[in-house]
């Protein structure tokens, strides 16, 4: 994938702890053996996938291509829920964007943001709370360092960091705080809505976690539903996750077991979402 592909792809994708992931199709055009580890870590063989990650990272001459090769196997460890290893390869890529600083200052920020966000997000699921903290609020301060002319406001790290605070105050029981961030992540979208227009759709997925982790299960429902409607949303195997374990938890055997098939069947990039939702929805339906 060439380099400035890339940064005409941040351009357009600005998603709070969504970022601009390895995709299944992250080979093409290049070597083909990061598509396979790809797909040996959705087969959930990723000791497999990351020798092969490996072997690409020691093979290759270019730094570039070296940090995509680790941020896959930051990956491939994220497909095992491992938020410690995942951290350590993501500030292995890290520190790849902060030798691009002078060369490409607004790009090379946002990707040190981007990387702590992508960690983060693995941790948050992994159930490592204060590190998944941690690394989002440090991932907010690489954002904030991006120089003028900005590409990414202040505004979007700000909402993608009380997004986050608000589903670990949820997932640490902590009600009150939680529908406190989510107040807070909407005040933000509603003060500028040039940013809201690509992050809007980010906020019912907020609402119905923030719902099933503090047991509003109608709720959940019903703000998920919102979510998997949103056509930007509605592949991500993440969300139907998410209503599965709803349904499950409020009884509904059967609607739970075919949102975790959609779930399954819908992971097939190489990225936090699948990363946590294939091997979830694997072991819910004893595959």
């Amino acid at each position: 994938m060439n380099r400035s592909f890339l940064r005409l792809g941040v351009a357009f994708v600005a998603v709070l702890s969504l970022p601009l992931f390895l995709s299944a199709q992250a080979g093409r055009g290049g070597d083909p053996n990061m598509t396979r580890g790809n797909q040996l870590d959705l087969a959930g063989k990723t000791t497999e996938a990351r020798a092969v990650f490996q072997t690409i990272h020691d093979t290759s001459t270019d730094a570039y291509a070296k940090s995509q090769a680790l941020r896959a196997i930051a990956m491939s460890y994220a497909f095992d829920g491992d938020c410690a290893n995942t951290i350590k390869y993501e500030d292995q890529v890290i520190a790849y964007w902060v030798t691009r600083e002078k060369a490409e200052p607004q790009n090379a920020f946002y990707q040190e943001g981007e990387m702590a966000n992508e960690g983060a997000r693995v941790c948050i699921d992994a159930g490592q709370f204060d590190i998944a903290e941690e690394y989002y609020r440090r991932g907010t301060d690489f954002g904030l360092r991006e120089p003028e002319p900005k590409t990414h406001p202040k505004s979007l790290w700000g909402f993608r960091l009380t997004h986050a605070l608000a589903r670990l105050a949820a997932r640490r029981a902590d009600a009150a705080g939680a529908k406190k961030y989510v107040a807070e992540a909407r005040r933000i979208l509603d003060s500028d809505k040039t940013m809201a227009e690509a992050q809007e759709r980010f906020f019912p997925y907020l609402e119905g976690y923030v719902a099933l982790y503090t047991n509003d299960l109608t709720g959940a429902l019903r703000q998920l539903g919102a979510a998997i409607a949103i056509q930007a949303n509605s592949t991500d195997p993440f969300l139907h996750a998410l209503a599965g374990m709803t349904h499950e938890k409020l009884g509904h055997a059967e609607q739970a077991k075919a949102e975790y098939q959609k779930a399954y069947d819908l992971s097939t990039a190489h990225n936090p979402p699948a990363a946590f939702a294939r091997p979830f929805a694997r072991k819910k339906l004893g595959l």
